[in-house]
């Protein structure tokens, strides 16, 4: 296959250097077009002043003589009228009514009429060169002649002279500017591009261990202002969820290393023991660390798959939460029952809609269940609440989903800690068998609720001991 030239990447510099310059170069073209127009113009306006000079020479020697026109000059004074040592001169006097009087050339008439005293300028051609001719009409008193006109031409040799001339002189002149010009701007984009530069330095250059922001918004240019800002709060967010990361894996670690050792030792000693008895029990400790080992592996991944979906709107759709609330108080009965705890559901038995994912909020409430049945006493009690709040003014009532619990609860100072991963709080300990617990249950519960556009509270029971998780979604607009 032939190689295909691959195309020019985008230049900053260059893009600005051509905005500049070419613009630069139009105006400084203009100028110099207008520039030499100008001159020109004043140049041909000296030029025609000499011919109309000469026409009135020629006129102050005309005189009336018995009422005819006369005009007569010696040829010295014709001799030096005509020359020029560069231009051909050619004249000629004429009346309207005597014909002509005196010249060396007959020139073409003016393309207007002439108006007494009034000079016409107009340009033509003389046996095939062009001239540039000024005709004048003037009255002499005492003339039977009628009007008196002088016609001069001369060629265009002077004023192409001059014309090359300015643009010899001129050309150099423009040339320095845009060059100056050029150099002027060159100049400017590299200084003010340093700062670029030097950004794209650091981050070639750049650690992403560290994370650290690029550079200090408040000594850039306001125009990268908002481009090195958006930068920087993209490394912040990225130093946050790679910390976050970083707490999530030495604390997973942690806590997988526990079940991990009890799991090994236990079946160590389950290896060892010929005791039928002992052996038996051996098992059920074995058993009781592949549970407790099943529920971290568990729990830690519902919280990656929640926090890998948190980039992702959630598809909505009506849920019916009463009935996800009624399967789940069941599925849960028989861990209830192993700790002699009273689990119950006080809702309706009708249908409560909530806009939701179903499965994230079955997780929700599997979470709120475990959690309280976990870390109650035994004998305890456990209800799951679900009701509507008063409806606004407008739209749907909101949902209030409580679940209750009779057990050592939770003090308030550390009813914020307890929504961190891996927190378990000091009243967790207490109840027997709670060692299965992780500390990931009211985290993954506080997500989903997030998620959902719910809150989730920790409150105190205020008819007796014990917690009340209190998940709120807000009401939807009718």
């Amino acid at each position: 296959m032939a190689d295909m030239k691959a195309p020019a990447r985008p230049s900053l510099r260059r893009r600005l250097l051509l905005h500049l310059s070419v613009p630069l170069l139009l105006v400084l073209g203009l100028g110099a077009a207008g520039g030499m127009a100008i001159a020109r113009h004043i140049g041909d306006m000296v030029h025609d002043r000499w011919l109309l000079d000469s026409a009135m020479t020629l006129a102050a020697q005309a005189h009336v003589k018995d009422g005819r026109v006369q005009l007569s000059l010696p040829p010295v004074a014709i001799e030096m009228f005509e020359w020029d040592r560069m231009d051909g001169i050619y004249w000629q006097a004429a009346t309207a009514r005597g014909g002509r009087l005196l010249g060396n050339a007959v020139l073409p008439p003016a393309p207007r009429p002439l108006q007494a005293d009034q000079p016409q300028y107009y340009d033509g051609l003389y046996q095939g060169r062009p001239v540039r001719i000024v005709a004048l009409e003037q009255a002499l008193p005492g003339s039977a002649d009628g009007m008196l006109r002088i016609e001069v031409a001369e060629t265009l040799h002077k004023r192409e002279h001059m014309t090359a001339k300015l643009l010899v002189q001129w050309a150099p002149l423009q040339l320095a500017v845009l060059l100056l010009a050029g150099a002027f701007i060159w100049i400017a984009v590299t200084r003010n591009l340093r700062k670029v530069d030097a950004i794209a330095g650091r981050l070639g250059d750049y650690d992403a261990e560290r994370l650290a922001p690029v550079a200090e918004t408040e000594r850039l240019p306001v125009e990268i202002e908002p481009l090195i800002g958006a930068m920087n709060r993209l490394i912040l967010k990225l130093r946050a969820q790679q910390a976050s990361q970083k707490r999530f894996i030495s604390n997973a670690a942690h806590q997988l290393r526990t079940p991990l050792a009890t799991l090994q030792v236990q079946t160590q000693r389950l290896m060892r023991e010929r005791d039928p008895v002992r052996h038996d029990e051996a098992l059920g400790d074995v058993h009781q660390a592949v549970g407790r080992l099943h529920h971290v592996t568990e729990q830690l991944l519902i919280l990656m798959r929640s926090e890998q979906d948190t980039g992702q709107p959630l598809t909505l759709a009506p849920v019916d939460l009463a009935a996800l609330a009624r399967t789940e108080v069941e599925r849960w009965a028989d861990n209830a029952l192993d700790k002699d705890i009273d689990l119950g559901y006080d809702g309706p038995d009708g249908t409560v809609t909530v806009a939701g994912e179903a499965h994230l909020l079955r997780e929700l409430l599997a979470n709120l269940i475990d959690n309280a049945i976990r870390y109650n006493r035994r004998g305890g009690v456990v209800t799951l609440v679900l009701c509507t709040l008063a409806p606004p003014a407008s739209g749907t009532p909101a949902v209030m989903l409580a679940v209750d619990d009779d057990g050592p609860g939770i003090p308030a100072a550390e009813r914020s800690l307890v929504l961190e991963r891996f927190y378990r709080g000091s009243s967790g300990a207490v109840s027997e068998g709670n060692a299965g617990g992780c500390g990931l249950g009211l985290p993954i519960a506080q997500e989903i609720a997030v998620r959902h556009g719910a809150t989730l509270r920790i409150e105190a029971r205020t008819d007796g001991p014990g917690t009340r998780v209190l998940v709120v979604f807000p009401a939807e607009a009718g």
